[in-house]
């Protein structure tokens, strides 16, 4: 079930359906019932030279009882000039009444949150379902992560998938690329890049959503294939790492963090070694978690 059919969630709809997937029935609902009931029937149009199979139709909360994943993309947009915490008070309200309404009808799946900010909204949407937080999953930082591959390799002149590194902390201003352990086909990219390049490619990687949000309104076909990246991993068990928000039980909060992802959810966090550097940025972007979720308990 994908809940909110707007931009980000069409898009979600809409990749999944253009590749090959484990998914066999697509439900959308949206506070406008008639905006998901004509998503599905354009998203139905295309089944006749789509590469999967599927049942797609729209839907309403007590659907979800029978749902492996509910993706929740529901919520106010952001608007230009507007960072992704300014959202949090509307957002925070309307994660409680859909989380409320879809575990009545008796959920017992994987929820998988887009909407920001993202990591408080994982967070409360844990709190809010009591579900495991294992299955309770952000994307995290999956899309800064792809953005910031895609920097690298075009600096290097090589494919993305060539590029092992990860954006982490929070989906927000102050996440950072773990430079140390950075390496394209085990060499390291700060043998490769200097200093003055990392930097560009960093704050690049940081301020792309602003600048497409300038642009065009909204960021929506990114996230889109990324989330389907992670429901395709989680249905077929794939066991991939990603860079995904999941729960920190020593600093009670939500953040992206490479992890271990599969049928039950988060199979593990992964242990990396950052450097000093790198520990104090991570504490810094968990600080800022952190009074983001103190605003909402206030």
């Amino acid at each position: 079930m994908i809940v909110g059919t707007g931009n980000v969630g069409a898009s979600i709809a809409f990749a999944l359906l253009n590749q090959r997937t484990p998914v066999k029935e697509l439900i959308l609902t949206d506070i406008n019932r008639e905006d998901a009931e004509g998503e599905a029937l354009d998203l139905n149009d295309a089944l006749a030279v789509a590469p999967s199979w599927l049942k797609i139709r729209a839907g309403d909360y007590n659907d979800a009882e029978d749902c492996d994943i509910c993706v929740l993309t529901a919520g106010a947009n952001q608007k230009p000039g507007e960072t992704r915490t300014d959202l949090l008070q509307k957002n925070a309200q309307i994660t409680r009444d859909i989380v409320g309404q879809i575990m009545a009808s008796g959920f017992d799946g994987i929820f998988i949150v887009v909407s920001n900010p993202m990591d408080t909204l994982s967070y409360l949407t844990w709190q809010y379902s009591e579900l495991p937080s294992e299955r309770v999953i952000g994307t995290g930082t999956i899309l800064d992560s792809a953005r910031l591959r895609l920097q690298i390799a075009n600096q290097l002149h090589i494919h993305p998938k060539s590029v092992h590194t990860y954006q982490i902390g929070e989906h927000g201003d102050s996440e950072f690329c773990i430079w140390s352990t950075a390496n394209i086909g085990g060499e390291l990219a700060t043998n490769l890049l200097s200093t003055d390049q990392r930097q560009k490619i960093e704050d690049f990687t940081r301020n792309e959503a602003y600048n497409i949000i300038e642009k065009k309104g909204a960021t929506h076909y990114g996230i889109g294939a990324c989330t389907v990246r992670l429901i395709n991993c989680i249905l077929g068990d794939e066991r991939r790492i990603l860079p995904v928000s999941t729960l920190d039980d020593c600093n009670d909060v939500y953040y992206g963090f490479p992890a271990v992802i599969g049928r039950e959810g988060v199979i593990r966090r992964l242990d990396l070694q950052l450097t000093e550097s790198e520990g104090i940025q991570l504490q810094k972007s968990i600080n800022i978690i952190k009074n983001t979720l103190k605003q909402v308990k206030e």
